[in-house]
């Protein structure tokens, strides 16, 4: 007589921890194994291309203003359209995976991102670019989760299961690195639209490969609709104050009426969390120090990072007048060491404790933002390329060791909570980088004093974030004295 298979109890998907536990059949070895590459496959594709996507535009800004007309608010709103739904999105995105189940979400997320792409790349004006760029974002949301979800379900073994995850974070750290030097390549080669169309292909192969994984099982997982609307509003009014702050002035009415709704939504939203039984972000998670501090050097890092890219993107072309393809050539040097860091990174975590490369990483990035003072419109070429290494390296050295801490110090039942509060912070930062230091550098006249402005700002941000991590996040215990 054959012995039944045996039944495990799943935890809760890190993308929502307030789902309850469901048990589930192991699947046949057989079809687990089968299932496990084309999944993984999927994840990657999935993640790669939403992470290029971030930083492949940047490149190809310049040559969207001269066909489209673009002013310095409409570039930073083309970035900033795709960041801000990315972010607005996060924390309810993997409740909605759990809802409908992770391999429906995948599809409906990769289909959409597909779609977008293609009218972006079709897009006759800004407005539609810019629309088509949040409905990329919104869909990139939807993705993330599903894809690791997809990872969970299928790979039942813990190490295989921690190589995979290993495997698809190093992909997004491979695409942001090639995200400027793509970007650069295609808009000389052929042309900015290029650019998106790029994401068909692999979204096409994403969905093949969909046909092949099993479908997955759906929770219980209610969505609390009017708290991500006013997540939504609260992110994007600010969005637009930043971006329209340096256009029209702060004094504008448009301008102080956005800052009002900024505040009016975030206190809405604060308020119902404070009522629901299953808040989507539980207050109480603010009164650890470890949270708080992850969250700001998440912010700190992306914001730096990307406004770097941002900036100096600008300043090659429209300062310079480099080309596309030499504007992207000069991003290898900065991106070229990320994907090495982030093993060194989890390495020295592993032994000193997750404060020292989180810290190491951010003072890094203070060196190379203070050294950005010293580049002016005559500055030779070689001099911003290399000062942008410092900044790619200690964003790639902090980043892991970072994500690690806040996994690693917070009740499991809110881990997945932690994350996805960790990811929204992290891009929210990159979406007011990139509205703050373009509303700084808009009058091209002043584009020197407007980025050394934003480097200085992002010095100040670093060193209060290196402090704070420096001193608040816990050492490891001395080996002999746990338990003590």
């Amino acid at each position: 007589m054959r012995t039944p298979a045996p039944v495990q109890t799943r935890p809760p998907r890190a993308d929502h921890p307030l789902s309850e536990p469901v048990r589930v059949p192991n699947p046949p070895t057989k079809r687990r194994s089968s299932s496990q590459g084309i999944v993984l496959a999927a994840s990657l594709l999935a993640f790669f291309v939403i992470s290029l996507d971030g930083s492949v535009v940047n490149v190809a800004l310049p040559a969207i203003s001269d066909s489209l007309s673009g002013s310095m608010a409409d570039l930073q709103w083309i970035v900033d359209g795709y960041t801000l739904m990315f972010a607005a999105f996060m924390l309810t995105a993997g409740t909605f995976s759990d809802r409908i189940g992770a391999s429906r979400a995948y599809a409906w997320g990769l289909g959409l991102f597909t779609v977008a792409s293609l009218a972006c790349g079709v897009a006759p004006n800004l407005g539609t670019l810019i629309g088509a760029r949040m409905v990329q974002g919104g869909a990139a949301a939807l993705m993330v989760p599903a894809s690791l979800a997809l990872i969970r379900q299928t790979c039942s073994d813990p190490g295989k299961r921690a190589r995979a995850i290993a495997i698809w974070t190093a992909a997004g750290s491979v695409a942001v690195a090639l995200g400027p030097v793509i970007g650069g390549m295609l808009t000389s080669g052929l042309s900015w639209r290029a650019v998106f169309y790029l994401n068909i292909p692999v979204g096409a192969v994403g969905l093949a490969l969909l046909t092949r994984i099993p479908a997955s099982t759906r929770r219980r997982a209610p969505i609390d609709f009017f708290s991500q609307l006013s997540v939504v509003a609260s992110l994007s009014s600010l969005t637009y104050a930043v971006i329209e702050g340096g256009r029209e002035g702060w004094s504008s009415a448009t301008v102080l009426g956005s800052l009002v709704l900024t505040v009016v939504a975030a206190v809405v939203f604060a308020g119902r969390q404070t009522r629901l039984g299953h808040p989507m972000v539980p207050l109480s998670i603010f009164k650890s120090r470890i949270v708080v501090v992850c969250l700001a050097a998440g912010f700190s890092v992306n914001a730096v990072f990307y406004g770097a890219i941002f900036l100096l993107g600008m300043y090659f072309q429209q300062v310079r007048g480099a080309s596309p393809i030499s504007t992207g050539a000069m991003f290898i040097p900065m991106c070229a060491l990320i994907s090495v860091v982030n093993m060194a990174s989890v390495k020295l975590a592993g032994r000193k404790g997750a404060w020292l490369p989180m810290t190491i990483g951010q003072l890094i990035m203070t060196a190379g933002s203070l050294l950005m003072l010293t580049v002016t419109s005559s500055t030779s070429y070689l001099i911003p390329v290399l000062l942008l290494v410092p900044i790619g390296l200690g964003g790639g050295f902090a980043v892991p060791s970072l994500t690690a801490a806040i996994m690693e110090n917070i009740d499991g039942e809110r881990a997945g909570t932690a994350a996805a509060m960790l990811n929204t912070f992290r891009q929210v930062g990159s979406c007011i980088a990139v509205a703050a230091f373009g509303a700084l550098i808009a009058d091209t006249a002043h584009f020197q004093r407007g980025m050394h402005t934003s480097f200085v700002i992002s010095v100040v941000m670093l060193l209060v974030t290196a402090a704070g991590t420096g001193l608040l996040l816990p050492r490891p215990a001395k080996k002999g004295t746990a338990g003590k």
